[in-house]
């Protein structure tokens, strides 16, 4: 990828942090900004969602950098296993573990006294839906062989960028941080291959470009 299409997909990324968290922010956080908008507060309002798609930023580092480091452990698994059906049988392993343990340790570290399991299994499926989404619009998008390995980013890698906040486990901050990362991380993924193509297009122009030019012919001096 060139710099330059590097920097846009850093930017573009970064918006959509910021956006996707200013929005998500006051949907699930409706209760406490309420008022504000009632009274019809500007100011505090605006301060809100400046700070929220602050916030987003920071979502947005976290996945970019969460992103290229799963490209790294990409490349470094396929030259462990030398197969990629061998390496994929490896991450459907680590998306099953860390899965159930999104479900189980949660559980058993913040669930009360006779507390139901359903609503650990629902943030799990939804981690595991928008996977299985974006895995499978990757794998049209690419090749069929791309569907696992975008599954696993979108579960495994989500889920590690979200510990911060599931250690906490305050819920507003839950889904403030989850539906970001997912949409930030999606994104990326997605864009992924347009980028290098656009990237690649752009270096064989550049190498064209100098023979393109037509050559200049010298005027013969003439006699009159």
């Amino acid at each position: 990828m060139t710099s330059r299409n590097w920097v846009k997909l850093f930017i573009s990324t970064l918006l959509i942090g910021g956006i996707t968290t200013g929005i998500v922010g006051f949907i699930v956080r409706w209760d406490e900004f309420a008022p504000f908008f009632i009274d019809f507060n500007i100011v505090e309002i605006l301060a809100i969602l400046f700070w929220l798609i602050g916030v987003g930023f920071i979502f947005s580092l976290l996945s970019q950098a969460g992103f290229f480091a799963y490209l790294t452990v990409h490349r470094f698994g396929l030259g462990v296993f030398k197969s990629n059906k061998l390496w994929n049988a490896v991450q459907l392993i680590l998306i099953a573990v860390v899965l159930f343990d999104l479900v189980y340790l949660r559980y058993e570290v913040f669930a009360a006294e006779n507390e139901s399991l359903l609503p650990y299994i629902g943030l799990a499926l939804v981690v595991f839906i928008a996977g299985l989404i974006v895995a499978y619009l990757k794998s049209k998008q690419t090749n069929k062989m791309a569907f696992i390995p975008a599954l696993f980013f979108m579960i495994v890698v989500t889920v590690i960028e979200w510990v911060p906040v599931l250690r906490v486990n305050e819920e507003s901050w839950v889904y403030l941080m989850l539906f970001p990362l997912l949409i930030c991380n999606a994104y990326q993924l997605l864009m992924l291959p347009r980028l290098n193509e656009r990237s690649l297009k752009e270096r064989e122009n550049i190498q064209k470009a100098p023979n393109s030019k037509p050559k200049r012919t010298q005027k013969k001096p003439s006699n009159a």
